[in-house]
């Protein structure tokens, strides 16, 4: 059965970089990203995990653990993460999965089923389809999922950004128009009567039309 934005994120077991881990119980009450790689030592994932590595700090502001997978073992992942270290100028510092029996991959709908063996012998054109980012709430449902392929390099600042929209409009029945960012006006949930955004917002909103009002982003 296909994933979908809101329903439960699979769970797993899987060796990392960092040791085992029982997946739902390492997110524990954090957001996760969890993004994948089709093979070790591909060129685009190498950007993308140094780039990642850089801007942690920006996701532990938000309470966003990082999680990596690539379809080769861990012993490759601590290999590949000296090349990562040298070439973008930041050592990988989150876990990274090694998915050898490709369990994760098809359990996020990566891979088909019916995919055969292990990683052992497969290609990263085998695995190209091994390129989405999910973005996984403390509930831990799917809030967000992006697929990529292998030659465009992924743009984390706009997971970033996302995330920024997903946490505001958790707290708040609110959502966030296009191209936004944290700061802009928002739009007052269809679900908010008139007299309910009266009351929540008391300094006012802007009714453009009677499905599109804007208001001041709260504090």
């Amino acid at each position: 059965m296909s994933l979908q934005i809101g329903q439960p994120a699979p769970d797993f077991k899987a060796q990392t970089t960092d040791g085992p881990i029982s997946f739902h119980d390492w997110i524990g009450d954090s957001w996760c990203v969890l993004f994948s790689h089709p093979k070790d030592f591909t060129p685009v994932c190498t950007t993308e995990l140094g780039y990642m590595a850089r801007i942690k700090p920006e996701f532990d502001k938000r309470n966003v653990k990082i999680i990596g997978l690539s379809i080769d073992p861990v012993d490759n992942h601590a290999k590949w993460a000296a090349d990562i270290a040298e070439t973008q100028g930041a050592a990988v510092n989150f876990p990274m999965i090694g998915d050898t029996d490709l369990n994760v991959a098809k359990l996020y709908n990566m891979l088909p089923y019916t995919a055969p063996g292990s990683s052992e012998g497969r290609t990263a054109a085998d695995n190209a389809t091994v390129r989405t980012v999910f973005v996984i709430a403390p509930d831990k449902t799917i809030r967000l999922m992006l697929s990529y392929p292998m030659t465009t390099g992924r743009n984390f600042d706009e997971i970033l950004r996302v995330i920024d929209s997903m946490q505001l409009t958790t707290r708040h029945r609110l959502a966030t128009p296009v191209n936004w960012k944290n700061g802009d006006d928002v739009i007052v949930a269809p679900a908010v009567s008139d007299e309910e955004a009266q009351a929540t917002y008391p300094a006012g909103y802007r009714k453009l039309k009677p499905y599109l009002r804007m208001v001041n982003q709260p504090k």
